[in-house]
């Protein structure tokens, strides 16, 4: 096994199980290791369950929570996006994020996947060439597809946040550009060596940036050029079938055991860390959301306590392979009740139609996972012999967190209002008021739930 290291940035696989050589080093050694069978099923383990959290997991999730006219439309959006985002990852978006490139963006190595059959039984090198390569126990094509899950799942959250009221047409060139433009060079930013927060020393293990601020962001974005829905604050606007969202949402509780803990790229002692540390956040928000809508609204609700679940495996995410027990169920108890206050009063305060609170779970409770990442992180987790510290909790780790908290800010709302602009101008963006009445199930798609 390779030793674990805390790279310049200690970010998804520079610090996960694995043992970064210098570059010379890394060439020499590379042909002498072997891919390992145990850490490899793991991985492939880890990608089905990703993957299971957005097909069929976010769909039941999200369809649970619309009109019953709009139940279709909206399983069809997380559907749709999974096969669009899958050749988009194929085509660009895995290139553009985890070759060397520079410091914003990766290079083109590997476009079209090129080149992926050279070494294609061998132990995978990411950053080969470079300052600070790493060295893992699986082949790349296990990797590109664990990553493209992760790919497929953060523009689905997204879509939370405009149901009801997008072309589906917009959807497609809208994810389209916004998973090479905005997801895939944060992705590069955090994950890969040469990236500028990589090489800062980021601590953000499954992806409390790249996918939850990210995605919280950017559904705010879009639903504030979107617009409110038509009735909204007028009409009831009540979910349909709560049974499907809460099917839901157990799915991507359980998938997301695998989301966070494949980070590791390996079935190893930090995997084994991460799951735990996920199972106690998602419990901890549970019941700290659920306490707090029975406090203050008089009945803990089934809604409540799914969001308060999605809350805390949210906040967990950056945090889940540098934290204890402890700390990982602190996480929850807080993210629950923050979550709670954001989704609940904030938004209703300032005005904002985030349909199912994309922003008020993913944005915030992603923003403060990042935080607490830098207050609770324990260094032994991450410690090597060349860094025996590890990503410790304290004032240098916390001021790194929220530079990459501000820089995934700013970048999102920038790159996702340009690729709403470009949408809108080639297709446009949102359907008539007649069809979002009569509601997307048939407008869009001609089909109806009976």
């Amino acid at each position: 096994m390779y030793r674990i290291r805390r790279s310049a940035g200690a970010g998804f696989a520079a610090v996960l199980g694995l043992h970064a050589l210098p570059a010379a080093a890394a060439s020499a050694a590379a042909p002498a290791a072997r891919i390992s069978p145990g850490d490899t099923a793991w991985v492939l383990v880890c990608t089905a369950l990703v993957l299971l959290m957005t097909i069929p997991g976010l769909a039941l999730f999200y369809a649970g929570m619309v009109r019953k006219k709009n139940v279709l439309a909206t399983m069809m959006q997380s559907f749709a996006i999974c096969a669009l985002v899958s050749v988009v990852w194929m085509l660009a978006g895995y290139s553009f994020a985890f070759t060397n490139g520079y410091a914003l963006i990766g290079g083109t190595s590997r476009l079209f996947l090129n080149g992926l059959g050279t070494g294609w039984n061998r132990p995978f090198v990411l950053g080969a060439g470079s300052a600070a390569p790493v060295v893992t126990t699986i082949p790349e094509s296990v990797f590109v597809m664990f990553q493209m899950a992760f790919a497929v799942i953060t523009p689905a959250v997204v879509t939370g946040a405009f149901v009801d009221r997008m072309k589906f047409s917009a959807l497609m060139v809208f994810m389209t550009l916004w998973s090479l433009a905005v997801y895939a060079p944060i992705a590069h930013w955090v994950w890969a060596p040469t990236g500028w927060l990589n090489r800062m020393g980021v601590a953000d293990f499954a992806g409390g940036t790249v996918v939850e601020i990210n995605a919280g962001v950017a559904g705010l974005v879009c639903a504030l050029v979107l617009g409110r829905r038509v009735g909204y604050g007028q009409e009831n606007l009540a979910p349909w079938n709560l049974s499907y969202a809460v099917t839901g949402a157990a799915l991507l509780w359980v998938g997301w055991l695998g989301f966070n803990s494949g980070g590791a790229l390996g079935a190893n002692g930090r995997a084994g860390m991460a799951v735990l540390a996920t199972q106690l956040a998602a419990a901890g928000a549970t019941l700290s959301w659920s306490a707090a809508e029975w406090v203050l609204r008089g009945k803990p609700s089934v809604l409540g306590a799914i969001s308060g679940a999605v809350a805390g495996l949210v906040a967990i995410t950056p945090a889940a392979g540098f934290v204890l027990p402890g700390p990982a169920l602190a996480i929850g108890i807080i993210a629950g009740v923050v979550c709670f206050y954001a989704a609940t009063e904030l938004k209703p305060r300032l005005g904002y139609d985030d349909s199912l609170d994309a922003f008020g779970v993913h944005g915030v409770g992603g923003m403060l996972g990042m935080l607490l990442t830098g207050v609770f992180a324990y260094g032994p987790l991450s410690a090597t012999a060349a860094d025996p510290g590890g990503a410790a909790g304290g004032a240098h780790l916390l001021g790194v967190q929220a530079i990459a908290v501000a820089a995934t800010l700013g970048w999102s709302v920038v790159g996702t209002f340009l690729a709403l602009k470009a949408t809108g101008a080639l297709v446009g963006l949102r359907v008539t008021r007649e069809e979002e009445r009569e509601g997307l199930d048939i407008a869009l798609h001609g089909e109806q739930v009976s």
